[in-house]
């Protein structure tokens, strides 16, 4: 790509994705693409040019699990995908999955999140 790399000297941020079904996010692990609501992009997108890295740890509503995560492999763009096949989504992004694996939400109630009045990290 021609576009300039994320800068590097700016920390590493994390972000949950929340996604109405499992099938979105077996879509962006064969696919390693992901697309979220408009209100999303911006947050995202400035993490993705501000920092070094972001991390998106995914989880379907309702699971009580954590399904994986992976790294923000681009910005967002104007391309929509039809493969979620649901309105309300911006842009596609690449994403890179780091690890594919249901974790239950329990082993990880010691993460508290101190941007969010500290409750636990679900």
């Amino acid at each position: 790509s021609n576009l300039p790399s994320p800068r590097q000297n700016v920390p590493v941020r994390y972000f949950i994705m929340k996604s109405s079904n499992l099938q979105n996010i077996e879509i962006s692990q064969q696919k390693g693409i992901w697309s979220t609501t408009p209100s999303n992009e911006r947050k995202l997108n400035g993490a993705f040019w501000e920092s070094s890295t972001v991390y998106l740890i995914f989880s379907v509503q309702g699971s009580r699990h954590f399904q994986g995560f992976a790294r923000m492999g681009s910005s967002i763009g104007c391309e929509k995908s039809q493969d979620w096949g649901s309105a309300g989504f911006g842009g596609v992004f690449k994403v890179e999955w780091i690890r594919k694996e249901s974790i239950p939400f329990q082993f990880a109630h010691h993460l508290l999140n101190p941007w969010n009045d500290n409750k636990k990290v679900q």
